[in-house]
């Protein structure tokens, strides 16, 4: 067992055997996290049950919400795959429902409201530190996929709070976001060493997932400034071509930022999303496997380029891969890498007419993929401009990582592009209604607009 299984199966008993007894809960009237908060060693479970926390989030939505409804992937399966990829969404479906990560921000406010209490030290700073970009993780794809959502900052505790929360203008919500990371990035630990600076958030994590939120808000300036600071960062570097596939088979890779740590004990269900032989949710649209350009080194990374219908990615498996267990997976799911970072700064760039800074950064990626690097007049040629060639970039590189759905509206190309395959048309339609439960449960919730009540 390596030193970061090690660690998830110590964070898996601290929120199995106490943290979670509490925070896993309804809140009640009674009920104070001073009980729980009175040592610096209930301080870190606490954090670590944020950390658990994430595992179901991701598990199965990252790609629901970040792959499901865009452009790389066709399904044969009903239920959400089918809803999504038909863009026919509706309020019962499970991917609409925010409950697990509301259940995060919820552990997530007794930390940053209690840890303080019981550490003032630099610990205590990088826990409340790594506690409030964790929540602000969970806020940044509530807004993405709800739009305005309720904005809940303290813990529930006293029946004289306010129960049924109203939903905040996302950009109050996106406020708080930047406040939390900015916080974060000032806060948290540098570096922990070894595997822990991959799934553990760092100084790095909060400054990538700044540039992520800025380039959102389309604040270029602040996205270039943020994304500088992971770019100087020696924690992190490109890998080779040759060691590409690691990144995602094995985790821990120089290129990742940060990854959702899964086990054994706590696994993910990327092997039904992605390989379970003929039989998974998702296998590669055609106009995603027509996309790549000739040479291309990681076409075969992803899928199997000798089908004439694949229908499994191997992406996260290895070239190759042909098991067809239906187990869940212990691999780790990657959210953020340098890759993503760098080619967000190129897209910044270009945005503030630096196309030739933007394109030095595109040729990053795009030579270690064997390609040919481009000039402007290549750009256009190829892909009609440079902004293009960079989202181009992106479809490719960070395939199925729970990226393209994101990208495809934060570029205001979701309807060009969805509307001859699904039919997407309508802006209200961006994101995704508010699950029943949901709206059963809180009078004080309308459903977004787009949707019947």
């Amino acid at each position: 067992m390596g030193k970061v299984q090690k660690l998830m199966v110590l964070i898996l008993a601290f929120t199995m055997g106490s943290c979670s007894d509490i925070l896993d809960k309804e809140p009640l009237s009674n009920f104070s996290a001073q009980g729980f908060y009175k040592t610096t060693s209930d301080a870190q479970a606490g954090v670590y049950g944020i950390y658990e926390s994430l595992q179901s989030d991701y598990r199965i939505n990252f790609a629901y919400w970040g792959e499901g409804r865009a452009d790389a992937i066709e399904t044969n399966h009903s239920g959400d795959p089918l809803l999504l990829s038909q863009n026919t969404l509706s309020k019962t479906m499970n991917s609409a429902q925010w409950n697990t990560l509301y259940q995060t921000i919820s552990r997530a406010n007794y930390a940053i409201k209690y840890v303080p209490e019981v550490s003032q030290s630099e610990l205590g700073l990088r826990l409340v530190g790594e506690a409030r970009a964790l929540r602000a993780l969970s806020y940044f794809y509530a807004v993405r996929i709800w739009g305005d959502v309720p904005l809940i900052t303290e813990p529930y505790e006293s029946a004289e709070q306010q129960l049924f929360v109203a939903r905040t203008d996302k950009e109050l919500v996106l406020d708080q976001i930047v406040e939390d990371l900015s916080f974060a990035a000032e806060n948290c630990s540098a570096r922990f060493g070894g595997e822990r600076d991959r799934v553990l958030i760092t100084q790095g994590g909060a400054n990538a997932l700044l540039t992520q939120v800025y380039m959102w808000r389309k604040q270029y300036e602040n996205a270039i400034t943020a994304a500088d600071r992971v770019l100087d960062n020696s924690l992190y570097s490109l890998v080779s071509m040759s060691d590409w596939s690691s990144i995602f088979t094995t985790g821990f890779s120089n290129e990742s930022i940060f990854e959702v740590g899964y086990n054994d004990i706590q696994t993910n269900a990327l092997r039904v999303l992605y390989a379970l032989g003929s039989d998974s949710d998702y296998f590669p649209s055609e106009k995603f496997r027509n996309s790549f350009e000739d040479g291309d080194l990681r076409q075969a990374k992803i899928y199997d380029t000798t089908a004439a219908q694949p229908r499994k990615i191997w992406k996260y498996f290895g070239e190759g891969f042909n098991d067809e267990s239906p187990d869940p997976s212990s691999n780790n799911i990657v959210l953020v890498r340098l890759a993503d970072i760098i080619l967000l700064k190129a897209e910044a760039l270009n945005e503030l007419n630096q196309p030739e800074e933007a394109l030095e950064l595109l040729n990053r990626i795009r030579t270690r993929a064997g390609l040919d690097q481009l000039d402007q007049e290549g750009a256009i040629a190829a892909y009609g401009d440079v902004k293009s060639a960079i989202l181009h970039e992106r479809f490719i590189e960070l395939s199925y990582e729970g990226h393209r759905w994101f990208d495809l509206v934060r570029t205001g190309t979701a309807l060009e592009l969805m509307q001859p395959i699904n039919g997407l048309s309508d802006e209200a339609n961006l994101i995704w209604p508010l699950h029943e439960d949901a709206l059963n449960r809180n009078p004080g919730l309308e459903q977004n607009s787009f949707y019947p009540r």
